[in-house]
């Protein structure tokens, strides 16, 4: 197994604050000093590992995730840096205001400390392979809605997008209209939810079956082809870090192989 390197008090100029940054090193990267490894980014750290220092309840338990897959030789290694989400997780996952007015958003700040400040940290620092198509991004709910803008806004920097259990539907569905064409660079983008899954979120209703179903569909009719998009509906999956953690494997299958 490899290492889980905890960086604290990381500052994002972009945000005028500090962040706790996670980063996995897979059990390749010290057996391998010669390599090159590919990145994938994930949003709120602190339920991404099995680790002792992360979430005290599920988490997505990617660094195992990871090893079984490269062991059984579905994939190569890769680098998994995981940002913690902080108070205002609403806000920095968020790239519009809400409809109600109620979150106001600071994902483009966001966006731009992982573009301008953490990614070339860590190819400052680590045995990274650079290019979109050896960089991706991912997260769960409005963190799948980020990794869905950062595929949108930066297409030349994230060319792996996985969004599980996206909130595309925030915003009055403002994604769809973002995300206007296809801009024929490489490209993959894995898209889940539950078959069924549905939940309110202070009063809105949030269909995130439906949405990530109309966010394919829309995907489909601006020219994405089979190998690049690919759209998994879950009978009886949920909004929960346990139901992300089960499906996680199958996502990491399709979106880094």
């Amino acid at each position: 197994m490899g290492h889980v390197h905890i960086v604290r008090d990381l500052p994002s100029p972009q945000e005028g604050f500090s962040r706790t940054v996670r980063i996995y090193t897979p059990d390749a990267y010290d057996a391998m000093p010669w390599h090159r490894f590919p990145v994938l980014y994930m949003h709120d750290g602190q339920n991404v590992f099995a680790h002792p220092e992360s979430a005290l309840f599920d988490t997505w338990c990617a660094n195992l995730a990871l090893e079984e897959a490269v062991d059984s030789g579905h994939l190569e290694p890769w680098i998994i840096v995981a940002v913690d989400s902080g108070q205002g997780r609403l806000q920095e996952y968020s790239p519009w205001d809400d409809t109600t007015g109620r979150v106001k958003a600071r994902g483009e700040s966001y966006a731009r400390f992982l573009v301008e400040h953490l990614k070339p940290l860590v190819d400052q620092n680590y045995r990274t392979r650079e290019g979109a198509e050896w960089t991706g991004a991912m997260g769960s709910s409005l963190g799948g809605l980020m990794s869905l803008y950062l595929g949108s806004r930066y297409p030349n920097i994230f060319g792996r997008i996985g969004a599980l259990s996206p909130t595309v539907m925030w915003s009055n569905s403002r994604l769809f209209s973002e995300w206007g064409t296809h801009p024929r660079r490489w490209t993959r983008i894995y898209l889940d939810a539950g078959e069924q899954e549905f939940i309110h979120a202070d009063g809105v209703p949030l269909d995130y079956g439906r949405g990530t179903r109309a966010f394919y569909e829309h995907l489909k009719t601006l020219g994405y082809a089979d190998h690049e998009v690919s759209l998994v509906l879950e009978p009886g999956g949920e909004h929960h870090e346990r139901d992300w953690q089960r499906r996680l494997p199958l996502a990491m299958r399709w979106l880094l192989a």
